[in-house]
């Protein structure tokens, strides 16, 4: 019985070991490409930081420390007025997708009609179109309706998403049906319970769909440049202004591209615990 007891006490020993080592490289693991994804950005900004005679350097620390790139760049560009356009540009769009998905995604949901199915894989089937195959009917409506070089015409083409929809069904149709049943019992409206039972109860998920639909809107390049042809009134395009046929200005380049990774970066920390919990907790499916 004592060498059972021994022999099942060496078993576990070395099962727990097993474990040990197997979450140290997992962690290892998790480090290296922590690392590997962060590099970049940490790149970005010790590149802006550099003296301007400095931007070529490969040392990994950035010594002395110089903010000259950053008012070279405030010299030649409207750092603010490109913010506020490219912020007030990726807001309403996010927005307009966010709101047109959750009023979408809770019909789909919550209702049955006639061609309901035919319907909803017609509007998701408009996400599987490449961009390049709409782009020029939208590129001649925009100028029919005299929208070219113009901040709305960067907007109006992008104030649905097809993809918010779609991850917004999946947690509508997951949503308890019973809360609805109670709802209507109560004399609500169809409004009502979308406003007072379901959103707050799918916060986390609109919390992960705003910051992914605000993100993929300010990183936008290609669009923004086909429309705005006259003038870089975003900031992605602003960037353009230090790129030249005598070669590129890297140093005020670096820190434009770093400022316009700030409001990303405190985006996602105002919203940081609701996203974890909706792709830890709830997920987005």
């Amino acid at each position: 019985m004592t060498t059972e007891m021994r022999n099942t006490g060496a078993a576990d020993s070395v099962e727990g070991s097993g474990d040990l080592l197997r979450r140290i490289r997992g962690h290892a693991i998790l480090v290296v490409i922590a690392v590997v994804c962060a590099f970049p950005i940490y790149w970005l900004f010790a590149t802006s930081l550099r003296r301007p005679d400095d931007v070529g350097s490969l040392s990994p620390f950035p010594w002395p420390l110089s903010i000259e790139n950053y008012t070279d760049a405030a010299s030649k560009v409207d750092i603010v007025g490109l913010l506020l356009n490219t912020f007030g540009v990726a807001f309403v769009s996010a927005a307009s997708q966010l709101l047109i998905a959750l009023l979408a995604s809770y019909a789909f949901a919550m209702y049955t009609f006639r061609f309901q199915k035919i319907l909803y894989l017609a509007f998701i089937g408009t996400w599987l179109v490449p961009f390049q195959v709409t782009m020029l009917p939208n590129y001649v409506l925009l100028y029919q309706m005299g929208l070219i070089n113009t901040l709305a015409g960067v907007v109006v083409p992008t104030l649905c998403s097809a993809l918010g929809v779609l991850m917004l069904r999946q947690h509508m149709t997951s949503f308890p049906k019973e809360l609805v049943a109670a709802a209507r019992m109560d004399g609500r409206s169809s409004w009502s319970i979308l406003w007072t039972v379901v959103v707050p109860n799918l916060r986390p998920a609109l919390a992960a769909l705003s910051i992914l639909l605000f993100i993929n809107s300010w990183n936008e390049y290609f669009w923004p440049a086909v429309v705005l042809q006259r003038s870089n009134s975003v900031l992605q395009l602003g960037l353009r202004s230090f790129m030249g046929t005598e070669g590129n200005d890297w140093g005020p380049m670096m820190a434009v591209a770093g400022m316009a990774c700030l409001p990303v970066f405190l985006l996602y920390i105002v919203l940081q615990r609701h996203i974890v919990n909706a792709f830890v907790r709830s997920g987005l499916k």
